[in-house]
C-alpha cells in the first residue's frame, strides 16, 4: 500500500503547490483580504498533511493493516473536504462550506490517529 500512498501524496503536494501559487498570484487583489487569509489556510493545512502522508508512506508496510487502511482512506478525504471547502468558500463567498470544513478536519484528526494505531506492530 506504501506506493499508493507515495502518488496519493505526491499528486496532493502537487495540486496544493500549483493552489499556493494560484492564490498567490491570480486570487491577490481579487479577493477580500480574509478570504485570501482563509485560502492560505486551506493551502497551509493542503501541504502539511500531503507531506506528513508523503512521510507515512515510508513506513506504511509495517503497520496494522486495518488501520493503515482507515488511515489512508481517511487523510486524502480529510485534505480534500478541509481544503477543498475553504478553497470554494474563499473564491465564492458561499458561507456555509465552511460548514464543511469540520467534516475533513476530523477525517484529518481520525486518520492520523489511526495511522498512530496502526503504526503498532502486530507483535505488541
Amino acid at each position: 500500500m506504501s506506493s499508493v500512498q507515495t502518488r496519493v501524496a505526491a499528486f496532493l503536494i502537487a495540486a496544493g503547490t500549483a493552489l499556493g501559487a494560484f492564490g498567490a498570484h491570480a486570487l491577490k487583489g481579487r479577493l477580500e483580504p480574509e478570504m485570501l487569509q482563509i485560502y492560505h489556510t486551506a493551502v497551509f493545512y493542503h501541504l502539511v498533511n500531503a507531506v506528513g502522508l508523503l512521510a507515512a508512506s515510508a513506513v506504511w508496510s509495517g503497520c496494522r493493516a486495518g488501520a493503515a487502511r482507515i488511515a489512508a482512506l481517511a487523510i486524502p478525504a480529510g485534505i480534500v473536504i478541509f481544503s477543498g471547502s475553504l478553497y470554494l468558500l474563499a473564491v465564492t463567498g458561499v458561507r456555509w462550506l465552511g460548514a464543511v470544513t469540520p467534516i475533513g478536519g476530523i477525517l484529518l484528526i481520525g486518520g492520523w490517529l489511526s495511522l498512530a494505531f496502526a503504526s503498532r506492530k502486530a507483535a505488541d
